[in-house]
């Protein structure tokens, strides 16, 4: 066998049918589409148009709320910590976003690591996360370990607080040539 003669088996791959192309085809005239009216032609967008009465999609109640500036926090439990420290996969005694996510306990959260109580943890350890919850503190601080939680400032806020420190500065340099 030669590489030039390497192909798919006969039927593996179906060739797709040219529509239209005369009565001896089987798929002449209309190619498939029956006849006249809007669906026989092009561009159709008439899927759930329901001919005129309230779509359903509009007569059914809306539930529920997204919040577009909710935070983004990978929620990791103590009790996960303890289980990873215990198999080897956490070494270390300081532990924040990168480490608990390069032991894969922390996926996503955009916006820092979030600590949560559940579980029982024994190593003494020292944290650095956006948030932490009372028992989680409480856990950690029994085992003689510290949580330091941390501020997070989304890049978007840095952006606009710099963009307002511009805006006072350039206001200042005006008014200091307006005395003048």
């Amino acid at each position: 066998m030669k590489l030039n003669e390497i192909r798919d088996n006969d039927g593996a791959r179906k060739g797709k049918i040219r529509v239209g192309r005369g009565i001896g085809s089987g798929k002449g005239k209309t190619a498939g589409r029956g006849q006249k009216g809007q669906k026989s032609r092009e561009g159709v967008s008439i899927a759930g148009f329901e001919g005129g009465q309230m779509p359903l999609h509009m007569r059914l109640p809306k539930r529920g709320f997204n919040n577009i500036f909710a935070k983004d926090f990978a929620e990791v439990n103590v009790g996960s910590i303890q289980k990873a420290i215990d198999s080897g996969k956490l070494t270390g005694t300081d532990l924040d976003h990168n480490a608990l996510k390069a032991a894969g306990l922390a996926r996503g959260g955009k916006d820092g690591v979030r600590l949560l109580g559940k579980g029982e943890i024994s190593a003494k350890l020292n944290f650095t996360v956006a948030g932490a919850s009372k028992g989680a503190i409480e856990a950690v601080e029994k085992a003689g370990g510290s949580v330091n939680v941390i501020e997070f400032v989304p890049a978007a806020e840095k952006a606009a607080a710099k963009k307002g420190v511009k805006y006072k500065e350039r206001a200042a340099h005006k008014a200091s040539f307006a005395k003048a």
